[in-house]
């Protein structure tokens, strides 16, 4: 679409949600009082034209919701479907923001993975919704340091998974899997009709391969559930190789791994192990998850079996939180199989995890996730996530009560939007000797975000401190760096952080821990310090209680490994409940902190729909637009963008926020504009680490509309 021509005209019907009328806070109106039109919207600026038009839309059903036009995620439903996917009708919104970010140890060096499969009531649920949804009780996964892949499960032929869940899994460098699956009468079919010959076989594997490039994500779990006849099964082999090799070239970390299903011979039968039946599939991938109704008989025999020595932690035992049929563990028991399973050196499949979610009260879920995977954190191994500056965490979990941006409620609404998670801490936290320590997140109150990191429990009197370590990293420090805490204390109680680092160049030969290792003596900056004054003017003012906590590190050619805090006792000998909430904590490089975010420009408009509204007595209804917005930017540089509106033509008003986007597009969904003709200025804001970006170095675009002229 080219600024300045009609565009093209599309339609919608009723929207499920208003959320396009922006968020007007009280803040927000009492800027409108005071503010005046600031010059930077007075220079030139792109318009484009548009004749409203109310006609049905005709964007994919596949890629926006029909009422809405929201954008969704969506599986492939047929062999069909499979063969005839382009990435040219691709859903741009589906694409991962995140690239899967960098670990120590990598996934190749890992004895005993995780890989979580996630199947939960069809799958597709709120998380479809791209840009995030409105949502009572959602379900959510946060504890991303303890597991190394993870696998959107359903029982479509091809599931893609959400781009939601791949941001959140690439930000703690896990590894994400699509499914394919095949089934019954009907995967039979498909089974004889793409293992018929090596054209068949290869093309769907190079669609696969394709559709996991487009989309972002890193492999695939294969699941043939369906018996198959003698040519198939002699092809499946050769599919699969042919697969994992095209996947390994266009994906260097990508993964496919086969489900215990069918043998080679052809016939449906899981063998709930490895063994010689269905080796074969084993040896052209990457790995091997097993049926859930293995006894401790079936992990001795492959941890001895020749096939699998070398491989051991290839082969995921696959533990069925359900507890369905007979097996080990399950539920609140899971504990049980991971030591069995770990104690064979193998890795393991953890089924349907959102047990937690599914059979319990909903409200309760955040308690009932953290306790079962607190009863795992004798079986689990945390990986340092490696990463660069800056690096910022408010621990949001990706789902929150309201939207909170700088210590300031923004938004009173239950939401979830995945991509909006950021890096979580260490959950399972360290043994204290005689005190007690929890770690949780909290949506009562948040610096940035939906939730916020609470250390809670108590001192005793024959202890002065006691220590947690949040943050598992590897982050190369600049020769200044400055580290920052923002945070709430309860009364009785000091806090600090406590950090360890080593040399940046220094790894062990099998790459599984950074080099030798130190914790670093800090001090914090005083108030008048001028980095501490710097970095306090980001936020127009601290209020509600936060504090922030500055630290200046010199540590040239470094990496920090952990950050940790310490809650220390102000009263003496005296038992000391505390409750400490951690809004953020940030590692900045102190000399390019302070640096402007680059411009923002050429914001491009695209598939407008155009709706009215229920009518009122008279007759009228309001106009509702949906839009996409589109724009290029610098990656890694933004934390996210903030979308705004504001009408034009009227006297001097303050952009009003839409909402939050994490990749460089926006669709803006039923926004009540004024009735044609009318002038709106849609805004795009990044949002960096430092101060807020001037409005003269937004992004924005003017959309001029008119009503159809009648014949």
């Amino acid at each position: 679409m080219e600024h300045g021509r009609t565009m093209k005209r599309d339609s919608m019907s009723a929207p499920k949600r208003r959320e396009g009328r922006g968020f007007n806070s009280d803040e927000t109106v009492k800027r409108n009082k005071i503010d005046s039109l600031e010059s930077c919207f007075d220079s030139p600026q792109d318009t484009v034209h548009e004749v409203v038009n109310y006609e049905p839309p005709s964007l994919s059903g596949a890629h926006y919701d029909p009422d809405t036009t929201e954008p969704i995620s969506s599986a492939l439903n047929s062999l069909e479907d499979l063969r005839s996917w382009q990435r040219s009708q691709a859903s741009p919104f589906n694409v991962a923001a995140e690239p899967l970010a960098g670990r120590l140890p990598p996934l190749t060096r890992r004895r005993g993975r995780t890989l979580v499969c996630h199947d939960m009531m069809g799958g597709y649920l709120e998380d479809r919704f791209i840009q995030g949804a409105e949502v009572e009780t959602p379900y959510a996964f946060y504890h991303w340091h303890h597991i190394d892949i993870f696998n959107y499960f359903s029982h479509f032929m091809v599931t893609i998974p959400p781009a939601v869940w791949t941001n959140a899994a690439h930000k703690h460098g896990v590894l994400v899997l699509g499914t394919f699956i095949t089934e019954w009468k009907d995967g039979k079919i498909a089974c004889e009709d793409f293992l018929k010959d090596e054209e068949s076989y290869r093309m769907v594997a190079d669609k696969l391969v394709q559709i996991s490039h487009c989309y972002g994500f890193d492999g695939w779990l294969v699941n043939i559930e369906n018996d198959l006849s003698e040519k198939a099964v002699k092809n499946l082999p050769l599919f699969l190789r042919y697969l994992t090799d095209q996947i390994h070239e266009r994906i260097p970390s990508g993964q496919i791994v086969w489900y215990d299903s069918v043998l080679e011979g052809g016939e449906l039968k899981w063998q709930n192990e490895l063994n010689e039946r269905n080796r074969v599939f084993f040896q052209a991938c990457d790995g091997f998850f097993t049926n859930y109704n293995w006894t401790a008989q079936s992990l001795e025999w492959m941890q001895t079996y020749p096939v699998a020595k070398e491989r051991l932690a290839d082969i995921y035992v696959g533990v069925d939180v359900f507890a369905r049929g007979e097996v080990v563990g399950g539920k609140f028991e899971t504990n049980k199989a991971m030591e069995l399973i770990r104690k064979h050196g193998l890795s393991a499949a953890i089924f349907a995890p959102g047990w937690v979610y599914e059979c319990h009260e909903k409200e309760e879920f955040r308690a009932n996730q953290d306790r079962f995977w607190g009863l795992l954190a004798d079986f689990l191994h945390a990986h340092h996530l490696s990463c660069s500056l800056p690096f910022v965490s408010s621990f949001c979990q990706g789902f929150g009560q309201s939207s909170f941006w700088k210590g300031k409620c923004e938004k009173s609404q239950r939401w979830l939007n995945l991509s909006a998670q950021e890096v979580q801490p260490l959950y399972l936290p360290e043994p204290v000797g005689g005190g007690s320590l929890k770690i949780r997140g909290c949506p009562q109150d948040a610096w940035s975000g939906g939730s916020s990191l609470v250390l809670e429990g108590k001192i005793p009197p024959e202890l002065t401190e006691l220590r947690a370590k949040i943050l598992s990293l590897h982050l190369g420090l600049a020769p200044t760096t400055l580290v920052s805490l923002t945070y709430k204390p309860s009364d009785g109680i000091a806090v600090s952080l406590e950090m360890r680092t080593a040399d940046a160049e220094l790894h062990p030969a099998d790459g599984t821990e950074p080099g030798p290792h130190s914790g670093v003596q800090l001090e914090a900056l005083a108030e008048d310090h001028r980095l501490w004054k710097q970095f306090t003017q980001s936020s127009s003012e601290w209020t509600s209680g936060w504090s922030v906590r500055c630290y200046l590190l010199k540590l040239s050619d470094y990496a920090l490994l952990d950050i940790g805090v310490s809650i220390s006792r102000t009263a003496q000998d005296q038992d000391v409940p505390f409750h400490c909430r951690i809004g953020e904590i940030a590692v900045l490089n102190a000399e390019k902190m302070w640096r402007p975010l680059p411009p923002l420009r050429g914001v491009c408009l695209e598939h407008p729909v155009w709706q009215r509204a229920s009518r009122g007595p008279d007759g009228a209804g309001e106009v509702c637009l949906s839009i996409t917005l589109r724009w290029n930017y610098p990656a890694r540089v933004a934390r996210h963008f903030r979308v705004h509106w504001r009408q034009l033509d009227v006297p001097a008003r303050s952009p009003i926020l839409i909402g939050r986007s994490h990749a460089t597009l926006y669709r803006v969904c039923g926004l009540t504009v004024p009735d044609p003709p009318g002038r709106v200025e849609l805004l795009v804001e990044p949002v960096g680490v430092g101060p807020a970006t001037p409005k003269s170095c937004w992004g924005r675009c003017v959309l001029s509309y008119t009503e159809k002229e009648v014949q």
